[in-house]
Parts: C-alpha cells; sequence; structure tokens
C-alpha cells in the first residue's frame, strides 16, 4: 500500500531544473533613503532642468571671469552701449563695459550670499530648533517667544540698519539677512523634532543608553533632513531676491560690488533707450530663483515618505 503511494506521489511531482527554479522569483534592488530620493528626484524634468542651470551658472561665474579678454571694471569708451555681438555676446553698457563678463562676476556675489546665508540659516536653525524642540517644557517656550519677538519685526528693518551701521560690504549683507532668515527654520527643526522624539526609534534608543546629543543628531535631526534640504533651498532664491531688491533700489552693497541687483541699477536710467541692457541681470535674478524653486519642489516630493 504505501509503495503505490510513493509511486503515485512521484508520477504526480517532479523536480524542477536549475533553470526555472528562480524564474518566477521578483527582486527589488535594495537601495538606501537617499538613492531612493535622487532616483524620484531625476525624474522630475522641471527639477532636472533647474539643477543643469544652477550648476552652469556656479561654473560659469567661476570660469567667466578668469578666461574672459575683457575684465569685469575695464572700460572702452568708443564701445559704449553696442548691442549683443560675438565679440560682446550681451552687448555693452553705458562705460563700454562687457556685460557677459559682468554677469558672472555679478554671479559670484550673488550666488555667494544665497548659499552662504543658507548655510548659515541651516546651521542656527537646527541648534536652536533642535535643542527647543528636543528639551520641551519652559525651555522651549522661552525659546520660542524670543523667535516671535524677532519674527514680529519687518526684516527689511533689520537689513536697513545693520547696513547703516556696518557699512554696504558683502559681510555685513550676509549678517544681515542671516539675522532674521533663521527663524523659519527653527521653527520647522522644532516641529520635525517634537514629531519624531516619541516614535519607537527614538524610545528605543533612550532605553539602551544612548546621550541626548546623539539622540537628536544621529536620529532625530537624520530623519527629519527631507523638509529640512527642502526648506533651505528655498532660502538661497530669497537671499539672492532680498539683496538684488536692495542693491536695485541703491540701498544694498557698495557700488563697488557688481552684484545682479547692482547692475540692474545701474541700467535703470537707460531702461527706455537701450532696454536690452538691463533684461540680462533681471533674467539671471529670474531663472535663478525659478530654478531653485524647481529644485525645491522636486525634493519635496522626492522626500515625501506618503508618496512612497
Amino acid at each position: 500500500m504505501s509503495e503505490n503511494l510513493i509511486n503515485y506521489t512521484d508520477d504526480m511531482f517532479e523536480a524542477l531544473d536549475e533553470s526555472e527554479k528562480n524564474s518566477e522569483f521578483i527582486a527589488m534592488e535594495s537601495k538606501t533613503f537617499f538613492q531612493d530620493a535622487w532616483s524620484k528626484f531625476r525624474k522630475n524634468k522641471m527639477a532636472v532642468a533647474g539643477l543643469i542651470f544652477i550648476v552652469i551658472m556656479i561654473i560659469g561665474s567661476i570660469l567667466v571671469p578668469m578666461f574672459s579678454q575683457f575684465g569685469y571694471e575695464e572700460q572702452n569708451i568708443s564701445a559704449r552701449n553696442l548691442l549683443p555681438s560675438l565679440a560682446h555676446p550681451f552687448g555693452t553698457d553705458k562705460l563700454g563695459r562687457d556685460i557677459f563678463t559682468r554677469i558672472f562676476y555679478g554671479g559670484r556675489v550673488s550666488l555667494s550670499i544665497g548659499f552662504a546665508t543658507a548655510f548659515i540659516n541651516l546651521i542656527i536653525g537646527i541648534i536652536y530648533g533642535g535643542i527647543s524642540g528636543y528639551i520641551g517644557g519652559k525651555l522651549d517656550m522661552f525659546m520660542m517667544r524670543i523667535v516671535d519677538i524677532i519674527y514680529s519685526v519687518p526684516t527689511l528693518l533689520y537689513v536697513v540698519l545693520i547696513l547703516m551701521i556696518f557699512g554696504n560690504t558683502l559681510g555685513s549683507m550676509m549678517f544681515a539677512i542671516c539675522l532674521t532668515s533663521w527663524v523659519g527654520m527653527a521653527r520647522q527643526v522644532r516641529a520635525q523634532i517634537m514629531s519624531l522624539k516619541e516614535m519607537e526609534f527614538s524610545l528605543a534608543a533612550r532605553v539602551i543608553g544612548a546621550s541626548d546629543m546623539r539622540i537628536l543628531l544621529k536620529h532625530l535631526v537624520i530623519n527629519a533632513i527631507g523638509p529640512i534640504i527642502v526648506s533651505l533651498t528655498m532660502m538661497v532664491p530669497s537671499a539672492i531676491f532680498m539683496e538684488s531688491s536692495l542693491s536695485y533700489v541703491g540701498i544694498g552693497l557698495d557700488p563697488t560690488i557688481p552684484s545682479w541687483g547692482k547692475l540692474a541699477n545701474d541700467c535703470r536710467s537707460l531702461v527706455f533707450t537701450y532696454p536690452v541692457q538691463i533684461i540680462w541681470p533681471m533674467l539671471a535674478i529670474s531663472l535663478t530663483c525659478l530654478s531653485l524653486n524647481f529644485i525645491g519642489d522636486g525634493l519635496a516630493d522626492a522626500f515625501d515618505i506618503n508618496r512612497r
């Protein structure tokens, strides 16, 4: 009886070939959090285009003034107000200076202000907001009231007062913008830390004896890095636009520092006679801010956990 059953079982089942064993096996490539975010970011064409434009502007701001045959202050009175040509791709200004070289040299100033102030705001915001959100209680209430007081005063007032006291230098402009811009980052970091510190991984790290500093930096801040990076990309165009606006109305950087706002201010008197001159600095400001906003939107989608 048992032998018949074994033979019957052998007739029903037979061993698969080695080539067929994995034919229906489905495997996904293992990716880290940032690798997954990068793959999603690349699918956003506008964000990728914005990133390419920013990279071109950064490289151009470094290389063009170094290799251009015209200096950013070099004047040629016989070549004033020329239209775009092969020799001068963007034309010349009222003093015969090459606008193409000056635009990219101004990019050094404007982009430096944007990225430097955003990085400083990032550091201050993470430290201030992280401590406030992690410790909580009366310290959190006290620190947030300071933020409310700073936030209640118009940013433009701070900037104008700082520039009047310390002068229209590059350092004073960065200091003036950073004086109030960090409060938004601090608020967002605080909100993220307060929501993450009660989650299981944070409680588990505390149970096994991890220090508060390690929990804050290694666990909480790292897990909140997505929204923080998105906010960081939004700070850069805000700083560039702030500096450009102040320089355009004449209360920004020193006239000897050719930022994009200062270049637009120089062309303001010729807007009706040679309007093409003011187009170039305005395009540089607008396209840079627009590209950074596209990058921010792409990062927001890439780091959005709910869309994974």
